[in-house]
């Protein structure tokens, strides 16, 4: 067997007790064709100055190919089994860290005092879980600027989701909240094929890249989630009217706060673009409401 295909087999090796449990109550679908690994990387394209965060390394798909590229790599995996298999195959890797931690709770807050260079970045690459894909999405986007760049393969439906713009049934508050964060964009799709089990749907590669300059003061962002995740509680009322509801204010008072920000109050959220939102959040905070 030649080299490449040792190392192949190597990244495919777990014990079968530890493919099962948490992973398969999760939902996991591990990564299996060596194409999409590759492909999923380069949209970080890691170096040796980079720290580089998987999250849900498995089997290893992608563990082996980070772990040549990067500077130090930290993997986070939630099922044991999984993870001794992991320790032990890198044992003799000191840049690598293989972590048992859930990467829905995990503090990335100081991921910058890991980076094997100052000058490096802070990336994050990961297969996630069809079932706690979104809410490990939004303890990642919450992170700030402790993280520059990710990679991230989601239920496809999920990824478009994140990368929609304004005007079609996809773009929601999933879409705003990334999007004021960061700069999304899908990369590509995955058939199911590509993971062993096969999932029933295809999945979707969607590429985050941290924005230089926050669009929400720290101490703002809890008004804007509010005002988005309100104007998109009922999407078949108009803004006006899904303002009020979920704000708890009066209708006509939510209307005067929609033409204070310019809006028309008898638009629906789904056509609102990311400024637009800013706006109507900022307004929102003036007044009070």
């Amino acid at each position: 067997m030649s080299p490449r295909r040792n190392a192949r087999a190597r990244e495919a090796r777990v014990p079968r007790r530890a493919a099962g449990g948490k992973r398969r109550a999760l939902g996991q679908h591990f990564l299996r064709d060596d194409a999409v690994a590759e492909r999923l990387i380069a949209q970080v394209a890691p170096t040796a100055r980079d720290l580089v965060v998987e999250i849900g390394p498995g089997r290893g798909a992608l563990t082996g190919r980070l772990a040549r590229a990067a500077g130090r790599l930290l993997a986070l995996e939630v099922d044991a089994g999984l993870a001794s298999a992991l320790r032990e195959r890198f044992a003799a890797a000191d840049h690598v860290e293989i972590r048992e931690a859930d990467a829905r709770g995990f503090d990335y807050s100081r991921l910058r005092a890991l980076l094997p260079d100052p000058g490096g970045r802070v990336l994050v690459v990961g297969n996630l879980p069809y079932s706690v894909g979104k809410p490990i999405l939004s303890a990642l986007v919450e992170a700030g600027p402790a993280i520059d760049e990710m990679a991230l393969m989601l239920q496809k439906e999920v990824a478009l989701r994140v990368a929609a713009a304004p005007g079609g049934k996809a773009y929601g508050s999933l879409s705003v909240l990334t999007q004021v964060a960061c700069e999304a964009r899908l990369a590509f799709t995955v058939p199911p094929g590509a993971f062993s089990p096969p999932p029933a749907v295809d999945s979707a590669v969607v590429r985050l890249a941290r924005r230089r300059a926050p669009l929400v003061a720290p101490d703002r962002a809890r008004g804007f989630r509010a005002v988005v995740l309100a104007a998109f509680g009922q999407r078949r009322k108009s803004l006006a009217n899904a303002l009020a509801a979920g704000l708890g204010l009066g209708v006509e008072r939510a209307r005067a706060l929609c033409e204070s920000a310019g809006v028309d109050p008898g638009r629906r959220a789904e056509t609102l673009s990311l400024g637009e939102f800013l706006a109507l959040a900022e307004r929102s905070a003036l007044a009070g409401a």
